[in-house]
């Protein structure tokens, strides 16, 4: 089914009993996300709180807690059709009247992608109008005690370039509430409506702004899609839901609306104004911290008459951006050999939070094409953004990263296959480069036939300040022993003792609980990749020869816990006790 509206969707979970309804009184501060939380973990329902304090509005969260409902909400369409359309580019290539013909269906289907306006009486969003303290109705959701406030957790940021209406952008970016009028918004670095403010601080114009909250599933899912630039994100959103999307006009003037949205929060974001956002605990799991970003000026909000407020809870992974997070990677995967054909597949893993680590499958038709392959990777849109990049020409499955991770170390040659670069751009939300936005990244390369047999068992002794020797797969070593802290030169310490050990171990991490580490692929990624920067983290005799390093085996990654990381975020025990006494009570 093609789900028109957010609560199309809600209703047919309702029908699926895949929703709970949780008519107690729940506090939206702390309380309600920590329900969330235990829910999450334990892969059940979605979630709709109707007594929610300080609010009119129902609250539902979870929509997209299982691959079961992320499948529901889109349905197999759009990845045949995704399929389908690159297919055809290969048999309309020339376009002659026979391709055509046999891509009739597709055609038709196409003809179908694209915006129509309604008029205000058909827009539902248009139902209520509120211009004096516009925020004040809304729920103010606070996921975690150090968080700087309450947060819009899904909205839907619209937004124009400015004197180019048709390039617009639509995008994900936390939106912190400051009072009823203002709010905080957080433009991250290579994000659309970032680009956008920016060529409006250049004419110092303010920038028309819209919000969105709600509206079908297809338009949450488009706004944190890692589409190309040139990709529109409500054309895509049309794609995904198999038809035109209404939209209709703001009777008050500025963008137009999605239709069938929950609510629409018209503004504007002067220029070179500035407001402390955050702490926030994210999507990486730890708290970002405080940053000065713009800051969004409401002027009227819309909503429903009857709306309900969508909500997602993010921190350590796995969340509702994970499973969102996978659903759009295999709808997207087959275009990416039309912007790069050396690239067969890709996959970002959302366990690291996602930019920090990225894998392919390249082609290497010649000697060292798979390189070309990296760089090219890194020069598209956000993958610009990844931390760490690892490539094979072995066709794998990509989201297996212990079967990836053994195909690389079989083949990996250090001397001509590993690459780090200085002083490169990082995730706003990535911290370990020590300077926000600020970093490095690596390349690490396996290709061709395999060069070594990978240990398994360990054998190689006592290592010094090392309590803990744990291998996570064939080649990887974890090991942890004293905190950064109070060793900070552990990682050369341990290169030293291992360079002359007689086993080899391509690849060794340290990190502060490894048999922690080694219990799943989910905290094994999640634990290394978002505790280390490639140029200050990892160890490896090398030589400059030609203007180039020459690394040695072994590889020693520093992934322990550093002064200056922000704190993982974790719940606040008096509300795990509220929490704990009450939970009957939600589901009686």
């Amino acid at each position: 089914m093609i789900y028109q509206n957010l609560r199309q969707f809600i209703e047919a979970l309702r029908k699926e009993n895949d929703l709970k309804i949780i008519e107690a009184p729940v506090d939206p501060y702390l309380e309600l996300a920590e329900i969330h939380r235990r829910v999450i973990e334990e892969e059940g329902p979605a979630l709709l709180f109707t007594n929610v304090k300080g609010t009119p509005f129902p609250v539902a969260s979870n929509l997209f807690g299982t691959n079961r409902r992320v499948d529901m909400a889109f349905g197999p369409r759009p990845e045949q059709l995704m399929d389908a359309i690159v297919g055809a580019t290969k048999t309309l290539l020339p376009p002659t009247p026979k391709a055509l013909w046999n891509e009739r269906g597709l055609i038709k289907d196409m003809l179908k992608v694209g915006l129509k306006t309604v008029s205000h009486n058909e827009a539902p969003v248009l139902g209520v109008r509120r211009t004096d303290a516009p925020l004040a109705p809304l729920p103010r959701v606070t996921s975690w005690h150090e968080d700087g406030g309450p947060f819009i957790t899904l909205p839907l940021v619209y937004t124009e370039k400015p004197g180019q209406s048709k390039d617009h952008n639509l995008g994900m970016y936390r939106i912190q509430i400051y009072d009823d009028q203002t709010t905080g918004i957080h433009w991250q670095i290579h994000k659309g409506g970032g680009f956008h403010y920016h060529e409006a601080e250049l004419r110092n114009e303010p920038l028309p702004t819209t919000i969105i909250i709600g509206g079908p599933p297809a338009l949450i899912a488009s706004a944190i899609a890692p589409a190309p630039e040139n990709l529109p994100e409500l054309l895509l959103a049309s794609l995904i839901m198999g038809g035109k999307l209404p939209m209709t006009e703001d009777p008050l003037g500025g963008h137009r609306i999605p239709a069938e949205a929950e609510f629409a929060i018209s503004g504007y974001v002067p220029p070179h104004e500035r407001r402390p956002e955050g702490p926030f605990g994210d999507h990486f799991g730890y708290y970002s911290l405080q940053h000065d970003f713009p800051v969004f000026h409401v002027k009227h909000m819309h909503h429903r008459k009857d709306a309900i407020y969508p909500a997602t809870i993010v921190g350590k992974p796995r969340q509702e951006d994970y499973y969102l997070g996978e659903f759009l990677q295999r709808l997207l995967s087959p275009a990416y050999p039309l912007v790069m054909p050396s690239v067969k597949s890709l996959w970002a893993y959302a366990e690291t939070g996602v930019h920090a680590l990225a894998a392919a499958v390249v082609r290497e038709s010649y000697s060292r094409e798979a390189l070309v392959s990296g760089f090219t990777i890194l020069g598209q849109g956000q993958l610009s953004l990844t931390k760490f990049l690892m490539l094979t020409d072995r066709v794998i499955d990509l989201s297996d990263f212990n079967l990836l991770l053994e195909t690389i170390l079989e083949r990996f040659n250090p001397a001509r296959d590993l690459f780090i670069f200085n002083h490169t751009s990082h995730d706003t939300l990535d911290y370990t480069g020590r300077k926000l936005n600020h970093g490095s990244k690596a390349i690490l390369m396996g290709v061709g036939e395999p060069v070594r047999e990978l240990p398994r068992v360990y054998e190689g002794g006592d290592l010094p300040g090392i309590r803990d020797i744990e291998p996570y797969c064939g080649g990887c070593l974890v090991v942890s022993g004293s905190s950064f802290e109070q060793e900070p030169e552990l990682a050369a310490r341990v290169l030293e003792r291992l360079a002359a050990g007689e086993q080899e171990w391509p690849l060794v991490f340290i990190v502060d609980d490894a048999k922690e580490v080694v219990r799943s692929q989910a905290s094994f990624l999640w634990t290394v990749f978002t505790r280390f920067n490639p140029a200050t983290d990892m160890y490896a005799d090398s030589e400059v020869r030609l203007h180039h390093l020459n690394y040695k085996l072994p590889i020693v990654v520093d992934a322990r816990m550093k002064p200056g990381y922000p704190d993982e975020v974790l719940p606040r025990e008096d509300i795990v006790k509220l929490v704990d006494q009450r939970w009957t009570s939600y589901f009686a």
